[in-house]
């Protein structure tokens, strides 16, 4: 229950906050306000600060306009305070990240009254490794590196002259070691020879730990009272345990926005795959060289002792996918090469008795490889930690950093074929199992990917089941105007509260078409010529246009039949970058010429064109997902094997949803307005077309 001396400050801070920044109250904004903080005040603690009350989760869905940035802040800061635990903001994009850490939190401290500190984090594999950085730029050979001569790219004289810079403005202070703010994108490549994680990091034994930017952002955090982090960072920590990088969920309130995303995400955090030619050739690669990586240790005895059967470890882990590829090449001879992406699904996730019997194997092998390298890494960052001056703490250091990627890939290993064992369909808990082929490499590699079909259960145990409360929001949270899909997919309790807010926007002020000449976009050959023969009369020259196509192939084709003088003023995804194509939209607009932005479902959400920036958006067909996706694929069987029908309980849904976010990008302030037109007849022809229909805003409607 809610004391009434957190409502009256909940009220105070939200009167104040719009009074100093001259705002009116909205209704949505309060209604979500004053949902989340009824929530969050079931809040119930034991003895030992856990929440043992069970109503501690707000599911809101809140439009374009409802401003439910700061509804949520100012419900859950003052909330997070009451039971001294930390806020925990997490986002889906860097940009949402990027406006709430340096828009919306310092507005709300500076206008609603609220006291607050406040911080961002980021992964360790964000930040600068100054002790990797000194050993590059003092040319100090990389164990692991030279381990994989082949993998590795020599050194160029512009990264040296980049990692010097980096040297010389990190003494200066004028660098704090976090990469995005680092004066020009780094590359990948380059910035991994100079960032660690958590296996290769010596800790507090570190020389460089006092300038260590991972450290510094982690003792910030540790005073914040919120803390800025994304999906992604928050399943990390959660993998690791829960309070490894973030405080435990025990002691966090979490606000997840852009929350559709989550079960998504959690899907790639608890995902399996390793490289098969990949793995035989490090493992060969490793075996070779290990008795020249042990010499320079040989005053530790008892690491040498320990390190004996590693050597026959790596060969015995070998042996076993040596002696299984012909079987893993015959799987995949029935590959299409054509596909965009080739690869071979099994049904149901099943596999032969073969494959079973070979991960069963497999497993066993990378089992013992993993426990020791496992053990050996324990045991040199003891010695490390113990300042042992029985070997040089420079070979020692080089040796943790080469068994923290030898774990790392072991591990990967490791579970990959335990998921591989034993593929029997399990209806509460199945899986889906995949083969992909890496035709770039010779001789073709073969990637196995394994992943639940479902994180429901994997949320509900690691979160749900232990935070002291959530919210989660944005403007897609219902299918078809019900929060079923999202329930179920995100594994939260019946007794959750669901909310939807209203908008404050004018519908009205937008029309919703279907032009007579729109075909089923299912004919796919006849729909493809309609939208050649008829955008270039639909599309406005001297205005600004968003054409979201589902197929990539179809953006292309009717992209290059498009005349001259369209083609001249279309900016395609695929030709610029993204951020590239809207800063150029964007100008053109404001010089008072025309612009088409031509892309595909990375445009369908998240951007924001308000005003003439956007007065027409085009929908070339409802957005249903690619059939021949691996999870898509396999959440429809599970969907059939329960006796539904996976086309209305799954593609339907799914496409209403994207179609909600496609036709978000149109209304983007209060005063904007414009026309979303979608190209496909089966809106208006299927009857579920109906139903998706009546899922959207009420837009005006010429059909």
């Amino acid at each position: 229950m809610l004391a009434d001396d957190l409502k009256r400050s909940i009220q105070k801070a939200y009167s104040q906050f719009l009074q100093a920044k001259e705002l009116k109250p909205r209704y949505g904004q309060k209604m979500m306000i004053a949902e989340i903080a009824r929530t969050l005040g079931n809040i119930d603690l034991d003895d030992e600060g856990h929440n043992i009350a069970e109503k501690n989760i707000a599911v809101v869905e809140a439009g374009t306009g409802t401003g439910k940035t700061v509804a949520y802040l100012l419900a859950s800061i003052p909330m997070a305070a009451h039971y001294d635990k930390t806020l925990v903001l997490s986002t889906a994009t860097i940009a949402l990240q990027e406006q709430v850490l340096n828009k919306d939190l310092p507005d709300l401290l500076r206008h609603s009254g609220l006291k607050f500190s406040f911080c961002l984090a980021k992964g360790r594999g964000r930040y600068l490794c100054l002790n990797k950085l000194e050993r590059v730029l003092g040319d100090i050979e990389d164990s692991a590196a030279a381990m994989y001569e082949d993998e590795v790219v020599a050194l160029s004289a512009a990264d040296r002259q980049l990692y010097q810079r980096m040297m010389d403005k990190s003494a200066e202070g004028l660098w704090d070691g976090d990469r995005d703010s680092w004066e020009q994108e780094i590359d990948a490549l380059s910035w991994s020879r100079v960032t660690t994680d958590h296996r290769q990091c010596l800790g507090r034994k570190c020389p460089n730990i006092r300038d260590c930017a991972f450290y510094n952002a982690r003792a910030a955090m540790d005073d914040a009272d919120v803390i800025v982090a994304n999906h992604d960072l928050v399943l990390a920590d959660l993998s690791l345990g829960g309070g490894a990088i973030l405080p435990a969920p025990e002691n966090s309130i979490y606000v997840f926005d852009e929350g559709h995303h989550l079960p998504e995400k959690a899907l790639n955090h608890f995902a399996c795959n390793a490289r098969y030619r990949g793995s035989i050739r490090w493992l060969g690669q490793s075996e070779g060289q290990w008795p020249k990586q042990l010499k320079a240790l040989d005053e530790l005895s008892h690491f040498v002792h320990l390190a004996e059967p590693l050597e026959q470890r790596f060969k015995a882990c070998r042996t076993v996918l040596e002696d299984g590829l012909p079987l893993i090449r015959a799987l995949c001879e029935s590959i299409d090469l054509e596909q965009y992406t080739p690869r071979l699904r099994f049904e149901k996730g099943e596999l032969d008795a073969d494959v079973e019997s070979l991960a069963k194997e497999a497993s066993r092998h990378f089992l013992a490889l993993h426990e020791l390298l496992e053990k050996l890494h324990k045991e040199i960052d003891t010695l490390i930690n113990e300042d042992s001056r029985l070997a040089p703490a420079s070979a020692m250091e080089a040796m943790l950093n080469l068994l923290g990627i030898w774990v790392s890939r072991a591990e990967a290993n490791l579970n990959l074929w335990q998921s591989y064992r034993e593929t029997a369909f399990n209806e509460k808990a199945p899986w889906a199992r995949w083969i992909t082929l890496h035709t770039e490499s010779e001789p073709v590699d073969y990637e196995l990917v394994s992943s639940p079909v479902l994180a429901s259960g994997l949320l509900n145990k690691g979160l749900w089941s232990r935070c002291c409360g959530a919210v989660l929001t944005s403007a897609t949270m219902r299918a078809l105007n019900k929060f079923d899909r999202f329930k179920m997919r995100a594994g939260l309790w019946d007794n959750a509260s669901f909310e939807a807010v209203p908008s404050p926007f004018d519908f009205s002020r937008a029309l919703l078409q279907v032009p007579d000449w729109a075909l089923e976009a299912n004919r796919s050959f006849e729909h493809a010529q309609s939208l050649i023969d008829e955008l270039p009369k639909l599309i406005e020259r001297d205005q600004g246009t968003l054409v979201l196509f589902s197929s990539n192939a179809q953006m292309k084709q009717v992209y290059d039949a498009m005349p001259d003088e369209l083609q001249h003023i279309i900016r395609c995804q695929g030709h610029e970058s993204k951020q590239r194509i809207i800063d150029g939209h964007k100008r053109s607009i404001d010089r008072g010429r025309g612009s088409v932005i031509w892309g595909l479902a990375s445009f369908a959400e998240g951007v924001d064109l308000p005003g003439d920036y956007c007065r027409h958006v085009i929908i070339a067909k409802l957005p249903f997902s690619v059939p021949d996706e691996p999870l898509d694929a396999a959440y429809a069987e599970w969907v059939e094997a329960r006796g539904g029908n996976a086309f209305m309980e799954v593609s339907v849904p799914d496409a209403s949803v994207r179609l909600v976010q496609a036709c978000g990008r149109l209304l983007r302030t209060e005063g904007d307005e414009g026309t979303i037109s979608i190209l496909d007849k089966r809106l208006i022809s299927k009857r579920y077309g109906g139903a998706i229909v009546n899922a959207l805003p009420p837009f005006k409607r010429s059909f």
